[in-house]
């Protein structure tokens, strides 16, 4: 994955971030962001936009991903 240098902070982000905002916001079921997830970590996916107000319920992006996190990957995060 390439990064680029944001701005004068010299904070590093990737090319290619993925945005949790419909599919993980309770629109669609877990089983599919779920999906998503694996795949984008098997893509090298490293930047997941993600906000409080993402999906119907403020904040379901979010405890979706916790929860996807948890499940498929707790022990593997730094």
């Amino acid at each position: 994955m390439k990064y680029n240098r944001c701005g004068k902070s010299g904070l590093l982000l990737p090319q290619i971030s993925l945005g949790l905002w419909h599919n993980f916001g309770s629109v669609d079921s877990f089983e599919n962001a779920e999906s998503i997830a694996k795949s984008a970590f098997d893509k090298g996916i490293t930047h997941f936009d993600l906000a409080n107000n993402y999906g119907p319920i403020p904040g379901s992006a979010e405890t979706n991903f916790g929860k996807i996190l948890k499940n498929n990957f707790q022990g593997n995060l730094r």
